[in-house]
């Protein structure tokens, strides 16, 4: 490969972060030797930089900032660690071990993530590479969970049709694998140079689909699964609809060009929508997806990192250059799409009974956090579960949790564990707040502007009562909160939104697309909570009583000229 991808698409010097890439070896730069360094709870910024690749983030605890700033300490310096596992699913076995983990080193606490990962919180430097060596150890990984290559691929895992699913997810572990970095630096700094039996490894080039400087940016991944879009295939800078017929899976129609993130007051920046643009076999799906990437590798915007996500690439461009240029990589042309139908993009709650007279269990994980609170034993309940659980574990898009593949004779032992434990699928819930989903924001991420999962569920307590009084308690709304406009949470597709401004402050966002195929727009901004909920109820009002049947709230607050339609990201700021 060339070093064409060195290059910036315009005339600006490449960032700071390409020279950091492009000097670090393969991603090796000094993590061996800065981990060893016993002075200090922090890494250097270059080495942090390069931790993103394999699956960690520098942190600290904001909460501790002032005391220990007045104590004369050095902030509380801590890791967050993301475990890899293609469309989510985990085996009993590595539940455990995802639970030994966070009992010894991750404060006894596990976040399940939009992007099906678990994230572990406030790790100390001097236990990165003992837990590390733990997850290579269960067959999962770290690698490739963060930085500038592909992330998990996200996948329906909801048995709607499992045997079809089975399929979807064989290939979404396919596409995982084959766009995995080859480096061998994570098993050299990480695992002793542990050797990973992996017949593409090679002496002569490294990475031979990203080359020695990766991607400009992060790459997503989903594939979804009709009728449900529960992995927001049009957030994703490549997503994949499967197309089944007769119970056959026949290929997926591709979308490609999505993305969440922006910044707060740069209108060159927005979220935006996926565009469908043909139909694939399941054979042609790796090769159509490692193309992708090479054109992002060669392409994107390695001058400005806020303009160096996939989907500007597009949009500068336009999508016919890219259908051209993909075509002539791939050395043939992709068929027209076939028609598909998403109803939904929300979890579906309880048992539902699947092929093979298997039956799977959904319960709700408020924000994704699992952990052992005075009513609910939740890290102590799955623990429980996992011990007698034969079939598996599937993380889902919206950080709630299935306990699938359950014998009808284990049945009956899992339903007196999540009784004995306080474990739910949140039926006594809102509507709303089973629809809902938040970032982790404050204290841990040092991009958040204000709260966002420790504050959501104190705003839904005071919007229910709302709620019940307009016969809404059951109405199916998305809602979605995050500390800044990073997009984690994918904010930008929620029938209703907060994105943080301030510390107690949020930009209000209306009428996304129930089944997350349409942005939303703003509504009001840089307001507090007094202000959301007197905003908040005429409209909840107006549409308790003037929605026709059938009609969700996103679409309503558009025919009722709340907000604009919003099916383009160039508009989103118009």
């Amino acid at each position: 490969m060339s070093d064409n991808n060195l290059l910036s698409p315009n005339s600006a010097p490449h960032s700071d972060v390409e020279d950091i890439k492009r000097r670090s070896n393969y991603l090796r730069g000094t993590l061996a030797e800065t981990f060893l360094d016993p002075l200090t709870g922090s890494i250097p910024e270059d080495d942090n930089r390069l931790m993103k690749f394999h699956g960690s983030y520098m942190q600290d605890d904001r909460d501790l900032r002032g005391e220990r700033q007045k104590q004369k300490l050095e902030p509380a310096y801590q890791f967050m660690v993301r475990v890899r596992a293609a469309g989510g699913v985990v085996t009993p076995k590595q539940w455990l071990t995802i639970d030994e983990i966070a009992q010894k080193y991750a404060g006894n606490t596990i976040r399940l993530t939009t992007r099906q990962s678990f994230q572990l919180h406030g790790i100390l430097k001097w236990n990165m590479k003992k837990l590390i060596r733990e997850v290579n150890d269960a067959l999962l990984s770290t690698l490739a969970a963060c930085g500038d290559v592909n992330r998990n691929v996200m996948c329906n895992p909801n048995p709607y049709q499992s045997d079809v699913h089975a399929e979807v997810y064989e290939w979404a572990s396919k596409i995982s694998r084959h766009l995995d970095p080859r480096t061998r630096a994570y098993h050299e700094i990480w695992l002793d140079e542990e050797k990973v039996l992996d017949s593409r490894d090679s002496d002569t080039e490294q990475e031979p689909i990203y080359g020695p400087v990766y991607l400009p940016r992060k790459f997503k991944i989903g594939i979804a699964v009709p009728p449900s879009n529960d992995v927001d295939v049009f957030s994703q800078d490549l997503g994949f609809i499967a197309i089944v017929e007769e119970g056959k899976l026949q290929g997926f129609n591709v979308t490609v060009g999505g993305g969440m993130g922006m910044s707060h007051g740069d209108p060159k920046t927005y979220p935006q929508v996926g565009q469908v643009i043909g139909f694939v076999t399941p054979e042609q799906v790796i090769d159509l997806a490692e193309k992708t990437v090479t054109i992002q590798r060669d392409y994107g915007d390695r001058s400005v990192r806020k303009h160096a996500r996939f989907k500007y690439t597009i949009d500068d461009r336009g999508i016919d250059w890219f259908m051209d240029e993909l075509a002539a990589r791939l050395g043939w042309k992709l068929e027209p799409a076939r028609p598909y139908h998403f109803d939904h993009n929300g979890d579906r709650y309880g048992w539902v009974k699947g092929a093979g007279g298997k039956w799977h269990l959904t319960l709700f994980i408020q924000n994704g956090r699992i952990r052992d609170e005075d009513n609910v034993q939740l890290l102590t309940g799955l623990r429980e579960i996992a011990k007698v659980h034969t079939g598996d574990f599937r993380l889902t898009p919206n950080q709630n949790l299935v306990i699938g593949s359950v014998s009808s004779q284990q049945k009956k032992k899992i339903e007196e564990l999540i009784k004995k434990y306080g474990l739910s699928d949140g039926a006594y819930n809102s509507a709303l707040r089973r629809n809902s989903m938040a970032c982790v924001a404050l204290p841990t991420c040092g991009l958040a502007m204000a709260e966002s999962e420790r504050y959501l569920p104190a705003l839904l307590a005071k919007i229910e009562p709302m709620l019940e009084e307009f016969g809404l308690r059951d109405e199916d709304i998305v809602i979605r909160m995050t500390g800044c406009p990073n997009g984690c949470a994918r904010p930008a597709l929620a029938e209703l939104a907060f994105i943080g401004k301030a510390p107690g402050k949020y930009n209000m966002y209306l009428g996304g697309g129930f089944a997350g195929n349409r942005l939303n727009k703003l509504y009001r901004e840089n307001i507090g909570e007094a202000e959301i909920l007197d905003e908040l109820k005429p409209i909840l009002a107006h549409y308790a009583n003037e929605r026709r049947e059938g009609e969700h709230f996103g679409d309503f607050v558009i025919r009722a000229g709340y907000v604009k339609e919003v099916r383009s990201g160039q508009d989103f700021h118009a």
